[in-house]
């Protein structure tokens, strides 16, 4: 009776598991998902309770339901094997998206049952009368989901981590989660030029809690190594090393953190070992073409005449690597951004077009991607194409988005050095002149926005724009 279902949808509402916290499967490549979250079942990397919840999850975004019933099954084999005595404490999560997937089959009978297995257990946990209770190891199982569906939502996987933390501020798994979530923070406030470096601290206090955790150590590491201190970076990385030497997940981060050290070899023994681990990993692949990438332009910076074989193995060696990477997963933004530029260094421009356009399709973009993309697609069309009027109208589309990052800078560097070389070589018109005016504004110069405005409107008496712009400046002064 429809009755049931609408009380039975509010009941469902209030339960706490992958359906409410809001994970949006437009955000994610499923199948890339679903992939790396059996990868990791297969290497015990986290609690298999977590990863079980999350691909019954997956499995009924891509509608299989009975694939989904099935993780929930085995879900609940690790809980009745890892905790025979909080059993109803630990599948409540399990037992929220049974209800949910239950209830998107018609079966309502068995969704309202296990919508009551919760409510009762809850009622059993919780001392107060209201039965919602808040339980850190469900924060922190929102907070692994969350950071599983991308940089949208690593703000809320940190505060997931944080609200668990404060009743178990000890927690070594929760510490990793916690520490995880702001190192990757902050990756993004980098490109976004906040220089923040406050996941020192959590990363440190996580490997203290959790010393044989070598994912952790890896990050640490690599944290250091941004810090310029590297030697003590690499103690973390060869301890780790001994470790686990065979797990993908801490190779692919020293792999990474030679690869910076501009060793690129010895990254690419250490991600070849990983890839034959996990041979479907984007985060692999895409690495693996940033070594050869590296390869190649030492090669061209160290020889005068590079062998052209050598050259054409390299850039072909980093577009079958990056191409894979974005065929595992098809919103990788960065992967999709090298994959043109090697197209294009390849002089395969048709290929770096298309891919451009794919890597700007990607429905996910923060500014800071939109205007790293202007910048290259910008040095795509200069450099390339052989088009300086189009190069700057892209450089100018990152300066629009008036919010600070590496890519804008870039662009405007750039469009600063092309507008004076074609001003001081002579070839420099009204456009050009009007042009620089605007980044000068836009850089708050307006001393020097005006001279350039002036000089616009001197060769182009009669445009408008830089007569609007002229006085707008003049009269804020």
């Amino acid at each position: 009776s429809t009755i049931s279902k609408n009380s039975l949808k509010s009941s469902l509402l209030q339960l706490e598991c992958h359906f409410t916290w809001t994970l949006l499967k437009q955000d994610v490549d499923l199948d890339n998902i679903e992939a790396t979250t059996g990868d990791q079942l297969e290497f015990f990397i986290k609690s298999n309770i977590t990863n079980y919840n999350l691909l019954s999850y997956i499995c009924h975004l891509k509608n299989s339901n009975e694939e989904a019933l099935r993780n929930l099954q085995q879900a609940e084999e690790v809980v009745k094997k890892d905790y025979p005595d909080e059993i109803a404490r630990r599948s409540l999560v399990t037992w929220g998206n049974y209800a949910w997937i239950y209830y998107h089959m018609e079966r309502y009978e068995e969704a309202q049952t296990y919508v009551s297995k919760v409510e009762n257990s809850y009622k059993k946990l919780s001392s107060t009368a209201q039965w919602k209770i808040q339980l850190p190891e469900i924060y922190a199982e929102q907070g692994w989901a969350l950071l599983k569906f991308g940089r949208k939502y690593y703000k809320r996987a940190k505060n997931c981590f944080e609200n668990a933390l404060k009743n178990e501020p000890n927690n070594p798994e929760f510490n990793a989660g916690y520490a995880i979530a702001m190192y990757r923070l902050e990756q993004f406030s980098h490109k976004q030029c906040e220089d923040v470096n406050l996941s020192l601290k959590p990363l440190k206090r996580a490997v203290e809690l959790n010393p044989e955790d070598t994912i952790i150590m890896a990050l640490l590491a690599l944290k250091l190594q941004d810090l310029n201190q590297v030697d003590e970076g690499e103690r973390y990385i060869e301890k780790a090393m001994e470790k686990t030497p065979d797990l993908p997940y801490f190779l692919r981060y020293a792999a990474k953190f030679y690869r910076k050290r501009e060793e690129a070899d010895k990254a690419l023994e250490i991600l070849k070992k990983a890839l034959a681990v996990t041979p479907k990993s984007s985060f692999l692949h895409h690495q693996v073409g940033l070594c050869y990438r590296a390869k190649l332009f030492q090669l061209k910076k160290t020889t005068r005449y590079p062998p052209q074989k050598q050259v054409e193995e390299l850039i072909r060696l980093s577009i079958f690597h990056f191409k894979t990477a974005t065929d595992q997963k098809t919103n990788f933004f960065s992967a999709y951004v090298d994959l043109a530029n090697m197209y294009a260094e390849g002089k395969r421009y048709k290929e770096a077009e298309e891919t451009f356009q794919k890597a700007f399709q990607i429905n996910i973009l923060c500014y800071d991607d939109k205007q790293q993309f202007y910048y290259h697609y910008g040095n795509f069309q200069r450099f390339h194409m052989k088009s300086e009027s189009e190069a700057i109208r892209y450089y100018i589309e990152a300066l629009k988005i008036e919010k600070d990052s590496i890519g804008r800078n870039k662009c405007r560097n750039a469009l600063e050095k092309l507008l004076e070389q074609r001003i001081s070589g002579g070839l420099g018109d009204a456009t050009d002149f009007g042009t620089l005016g605007l980044v000068h504004n836009l850089n708050g110069e307006k001393h020097k926005a005006i001279e350039c405005y002036e000089k616009a409107v001197a060769l182009c008496p009669d445009n408008d724009e830089y007569l609007r712009a002229l006085c707008e400046l003049q009269l804020s002064i």
